[in-house]
């Protein structure tokens, strides 16, 4: 392991000038009886489009009227996932429904739903589309709960019912200034609830929030001969992940990061706040649950060792500690600073080789009618 002088992180990130912003809005709900009868007080056999429908009309003319361009409702009980693409669609697993289009350009209004089958819950999406998503991220949230009250109202179900989950990620390149991106933009990383603070929006005190950074390495051949692989052996992969924990583990360590993961099963990672700490398996999904508010659990790895996965997912999971009363410019410096002595440890090519960071802000909450 080499051997680097720690330095004293900054309490500013200076992100290449190529990063991408997302903001998407998630409120849930259970579809009860009592909203069914309401929806639909003759409905027969078990078809369930009249009542999906009408929640779609009522989601898509309030979008229209807050002046809100993409909104969606799933109601196929799947985990809703956003991500940036330069072209728009959508992609379905048996777990999962996965929303791809761009903010400077897409306009969506869509439903997602099987009427011969009652949902659980019913999900309404709302993604952020413009320029300045970050700095615009408070009049959004804002808009969206004014959209949800009138929402509630209209069809006669308590706020308190609705479950508001603000997710907000920036990705970028840790080495885009290795392939000639040489502006940068200063983030301090303030806590949403500070940001919306600064910006007269309020947030609940009774909310959950979650901070943390996903780094995808692609396993790519050169990487795979680091190590000696007998393609003969039952677990033929597992110097190879091992080498790889290992070399995660410790450059985390030198640079005080002692909240992670490295998913290499194959696995969707899904980190979720939660009171006690959760590493499970569930179909498709690695769940990982994480408490800000505890101390740091260490790293945590899987990996199937009879299989070679095409992504390694590298996560580093913010604590109390790591900015809640401030900012994570610190966390995020820190984290650059780690993975820049990994990808040497990997001899990887930064000037060709991309490294992508997306650093995820999370709160979710229940609305709350005095809010």
């Amino acid at each position: 392991m080499s051997i680097v002088r720690k330095r004293n992180a900054g309490q500013k990130a200076y992100i290449p000038g190529n990063a991408r912003d997302n903001q998407y809005i998630l409120a849930e709900f259970t579809l009860s009886d009592q909203l069914l009868s309401q929806l639909s007080p003759q409905l027969s056999n078990d078809n369930y489009y009249d009542v999906y429908q009408s929640l779609a009309d009522l989601l898509f003319t309030l979008s229209n009227d807050f002046a809100i361009s993409n909104s969606l409702l799933v109601a196929n009980d799947k985990l809703v996932r956003v991500r940036y693409s330069q072209e728009m669609h959508q992609w379905q697993t048996n777990q999962q429904i996965i929303f791809y289009y761009d903010p400077l350009q897409h306009v969506l209004q869509n439903s997602f739903f099987d009427a011969n089958v009652r949902a659980k819950k019913i999900t309404l999406v709302f993604l952020a589309s413009g320029t300045d998503i970050r700095s615009g991220a408070a009049n959004f949230h804002q808009r969206v709960r004014n959209l949800l009250e009138n929402f509630a109202q209209q069809v006669q179900i308590p706020l308190a019912a609705i479950r508001m989950r603000d997710h907000q990620h920036l990705t970028y390149d840790i080495f885009a200034k290795n392939k000639g991106c040489n502006n940068s933009q200063a983030h301090k990383f303030r806590p949403i609830k500070q940001r919306y603070a600064s910006q007269d929006v309020a947030l609940t005190a009774n909310l959950s929030s979650i901070t943390y950074a996903v780094i995808n390495l692609t396993l790519n051949h050169r990487i795979s001969q680091l190590v000696d692989i007998d393609a003969n052996s039952a677990d033929p992969y597992n110097p190879l992940y091992t080498y790889l924990t290992d070399t995660f583990s410790l450059v985390a360590k030198q640079f005080n990061l002692n909240n992670g993961a490295l998913i290499a099963n194959g696995l969707v990672p899904i980190i979720r706040h939660s009171l006690h700490e959760i590493v499970s398996k569930v179909g498709e999904l690695q769940m990982l649950g994480y408490n800000p508010k505890q101390s740091p659990c260490g790293i945590v790895s899987k990996w199937k060792a009879d299989e070679l996965v095409n992504n390694v997912q590298l996560i580093f999971v913010a604590n109390f500690s790591n900015g809640e009363e401030q900012n994570y410019a610190k966390f995020v410096n820190q984290i650059e600073q780690a993975m820049r002595l990994f990808a040497t440890e990997l001899e990887i090519p930064t000037d060709k080789d991309e490294l992508t960071l997306r650093f995820h802000q999370h709160v979710a909450y229940n609305l709350l009618k005095d809010e």
